[in-house]
């Protein structure tokens, strides 16, 4: 296995590559997108990915969100509910009941909302390596609405994450110690100078930034007081003076009367804090060897200490170290293309895109999601989704297939149908458009090139080529051949690989 980060030669970066790039940094893409990719050039085309702003979004549409659906109450109507309670009006507390199932319901559908917005985003976004980094974020500064009940504050932090997502990681390190949803989720807003609440400074240094291993309790409980006083009032942070401690902290061997940027400065001057978020990167984006650094394969750690040191060299910003790694020889090697297993998202929204497919029933796509294990903005714990191999076992790869089979055919997996000519909602002879060679076996090898990638060696192509062969097509292979080869294409065990 190479592990040099230096650039691969301009001459290299063929339709395989360009392929392999825009699957690893975005969804995928249609055949003429990577065709499309490839004109660039390699330097032109990541930085066409990574340094995503001058592409225009504009025509996407947003999502209007009402802020107040889990308002706080008022002055007046707590003081009515508190005298209820000490009264027993049952009727007031009736009705302060029936209001706050009204509130979860209504936040409930808008949850369901923002889901679809941002799945659908995904799908259509001329960005998508700002959606695969927001996703990748999502998982590591890693909150849950099951546990915020909160749609505005989710869609509030998925902004900040949205828009720092290239960005330097100082600044998602400082937006997180100052994010509703997540002082909420860790229930900082009870950390104050009289009873710190230690679980923001804890999951800062073991989960957010150095990794277990690399603090003592003795950090955790003045990490704690220099995050007092952070707190939430409604929608908004606000920083309550009156419960912070401001007196003298010593926090990783420094002392101060630190407050939470300070914290966060400190924890970012930690030589493991440069490694630990080059861990998570390389197990997001290149290769399945686990986010704990430690742990990481020797040859693998090689390239990790490389990035982390592209991180110390450009202050953690982001973008540069990206482009780096997705220009390097490791990055387009052998031993890395074709060897990830896709997360349920890439799966999905990486069929939709490939494809071109049009949209299909959301809620059957997120009941999928979430039988494979990832349902947006809810990942399990605060340590997000494990990844890696933990996404595949016997029943998630049923249900893999199924989803994938659905998304091509539109047909539904748990019903029956008679209709011989299903309105798939696309035209699959435009597979046929796309290649000069026309013939039922070289239109097969062009399907699997794109789906699976051109690295799929004849061995592994020949069941599709039996299955085409069988079919009495002629030269002309049928709507529903193309189908139900794109079908089986699909379901083959190196589609769950990219």
């Amino acid at each position: 296995m190479t592990t040099s980060i230096s650039v691969i030669p301009a001459e290299q970066f063929d339709q395989a590559s360009a392929w392999h790039l825009l699957n690893r940094v975005g969804y995928g893409g249609t055949p003429s997108q990577v065709r499309e990719l490839q004109a660039l050039g390699l330097d032109k085309a990541v930085d066409h990915l990574v340094d995503y702003a001058q592409i225009d979004v504009s025509h996407l549409p947003g999502v209007e969100l009402d802020p107040d659906v889990m308002r706080k109450l008022t002055q007046d109507e707590r003081k009515r509910y508190q005298t209820a309670r000490r009264e027993g009006n049952q009727d007031v507390l009736d009705e302060q009941r029936r209001f706050n199932l009204q509130a979860r319901q209504a936040d409930q559908k808008m949850m369901n909302e923002l889901r679809r917005w941002w799945f659908d985003r995904m799908v259509a976004t001329p960005r998508p390596a700002e959606d695969r980094l927001t996703l990748f974020w999502h998982g590591h500064f890693a909150s849950s609405w099951r546990s915020v009940r909160d749609t505005y504050l989710m869609y509030q932090q998925h902004q900040m994450l949205r828009d720092n997502a290239n960005g330097n990681f100082t600044d998602l390190a400082r937006g997180i110690v100052r994010d509703p949803a997540m002082l909420k989720y860790l229930n900082n807003n009870q950390n104050n100078k009289r009873k710190p609440n230690e679980n923001l400074a804890r999951e800062l240094m073991e989960l957010f930034t150095l990794g277990v291993g690399h603090y003592t309790e003795e950090d955790i409980k003045a990490g704690a007081r220099a995050l007092t006083g952070y707190h939430i009032d409604d929608n908004d942070f606000i920083f309550r003076q009156g419960q912070h401690d401001a007196t003298e902290k010593t926090i990783l061997g420094k002392q101060g009367t630190f407050d939470g940027d300070d914290f966060v400065d400190i924890l970012l001057r930690q030589d493991s804090c440069s490694k630990f978020v080059a861990a998570k990167l390389y197990d997001a984006f290149v290769a399945d060897v686990g986010d704990v650094y430690e742990n990481v394969p020797a040859e693998n750690r090689k390239v990790i200490d490389q990035i982390a040191a592209e991180l110390e060299k450009n202050n953690f910003e982001i973008k540069p170290v990206l482009a780096k790694l997705f220009k390097s020889q490791h990055f387009h090697s052998a031993d890395i293309v074709g060897k990830k297993i896709k997360d349920p998202t890439q799966l999905t929204v990486g069929t939709m895109r490939n494809l071109g497919l049009p949209t299909r029933d959301r809620s059957l796509i997120e009941k999928g999601m979430g039988a494979m294990g990832q349902v947006l903005f809810e990942p399990p714990t605060v340590d997000g989704w494990d990844g890696g191999r933990s996404w595949i076992n016997t029943s998630t790869l049923f249900v893999r297939q199924n989803l994938t089979t659905y998304l091509v055919s539109n047909k539904h997996p748990a019903k029956k149908t008679k209709k011989k000519n299903l309105n798939i909602g696309y035209d699959p002879q435009s597979w046929l458009a796309q290649t000069d060679d026309k013939s039922p076996k070289s239109v097969t090898d062009f399907m699997i090139d794109h789906l699976v990638g051109p690295h799929t060696p004849a061995a592994r192509r020949a069941p599709a080529h039996q299955f085409v062969a069988s079919r009495e097509d002629g030269d002309q292979m049928t709507n529903e051949t193309l189908v139900a080869l794109a079908c089986l294409i699909t379901a083959m065990p190196e589609y769950q690989l990219c």
